[in-house]
């Protein structure tokens, strides 16, 4: 049986999570609130980043629609995320699509870097990046976007071995060890 997978280009052209965030974004503009549900979104991603449990919640069909907005609203209190980013978070766990609040926070990211004049680069790296390598990749990154200021944001995924990987827009550069790896096994089963 196939599923619909919710971040798929749909017949009116945009993703679940496009439309959201889109939809957020249009509203935050509109109250001049468009940094502080940046913040606040932000907040709840490094959250949902930091705890396994929180992940669960979002991603499991095992909680009713109830039990996943009592949660999150919870949450938000807790953290102090207020206005739009609550009410839009428990919206979203309201309307059963918790699973794809990190695409629609990507997508808020976006589409707020681009209102500022910047390029949103998501880095992510073996082991964490000192001062000087983040400043390093920020000048490559800045050069190959014509001088546009580089919105950047980093996360550590060990799985990778090494290297990194950096998405913008719709480029991906993927020079991290895992992939160089698999690539060499893959070449590897041919000359059998």
């Amino acid at each position: 049986m196939a599923t619909e997978d919710p971040n798929s280009v749909n017949a009116g052209g945009a993703s679940v999570a496009g439309r959201y965030a889109s939809a957020l974004f249009e509203l935050a503009t509109e109250q001049r609130q468009v940094a502080e549900v940046e913040a606040g979104l932000d907040r709840f991603q490094a959250m949902l980043d930091g705890s396994a449990d929180l992940g669960r919640l979002v991603v499991s069909p095992a909680f009713s629609a109830d039990e996943q907005t009592r949660a999150i609203k919870a949450i938000v209190d807790k953290a102090g995320i207020g206005g739009l980013a609550a009410n839009f978070l428990q919206l979203v766990a309201r309307n059963r699509r918790l699973f794809v609040v990190p695409d629609m926070i990507k997508s808020y990211r976006s589409l707020s870097a681009r209102a500022r004049g910047e390029v949103a680069a998501e880095v992510i790296t073996a082991f964490p990046l000192e001062a000087a390598q983040v400043a390093a990749l920020e000048d490559q990154l800045r050069a190959a976007v014509g001088g546009k200021q580089i919105k950047m944001n980093a996360r550590v995924d060990p799985s990778l071995l090494g290297g990194l990987v950096v998405k913008m827009g719709s480029r991906m550069v993927d020079s991290s060890l895992r992939t160089k790896l698999a690539s060499l096994k893959t070449r590897l089963k041919e000359v059998r």
